[in-house]
């Protein structure tokens, strides 16, 4: 599928709980999941596939790429985040075109969500 070259397939993010992942990203953003054993969960309705991956090598981190999610609703995706039992790490502010802030989720990843001015 040329359609796929060179794109962005699938995003996976190392966890410390696939049933509180599961909680916080179905809860604030709608995603479904499925279960694959008992450390590997994938995810889907997110605009790309991925998953969550427990038994991951990897650490979930601040440090590494940011994964940036888009909203229609800023400000009810913020709080949607901190209902659910997200942490506002960079709070919302504007850039050229939009405005965005940043979140930790229940492993300690840190993910972006943007919306555009």
């Amino acid at each position: 599928m040329t359609n796929l070259h060179h794109g962005f397939n699938y995003i996976e993010l190392p966890s410390t709980s696939n049933a509180a992942m599961k909680k916080f990203y179905g809860t604030v953003f709608g995603w479904t999941f499925q279960d694959w054993g008992d450390t590997y969960v994938a995810i889907h309705g997110s605009g790309v596939e991925g998953g969550f991956d427990q038994a991951s090598d990897r650490n979930p981190s601040a440090d590494g790429p940011l994964v940036i999610l888009f909203s229609n609703d800023l400000g009810a995706t913020k709080s949607a985040v901190l209902a659910a039992g997200g942490d506002v790490s960079v709070d919302t502010y504007s850039f050229p075109g939009g405005q965005r802030f940043h979140f930790k989720d229940p492993s300690g990843n840190e993910l972006a969500v943007w919306t555009p001015a």
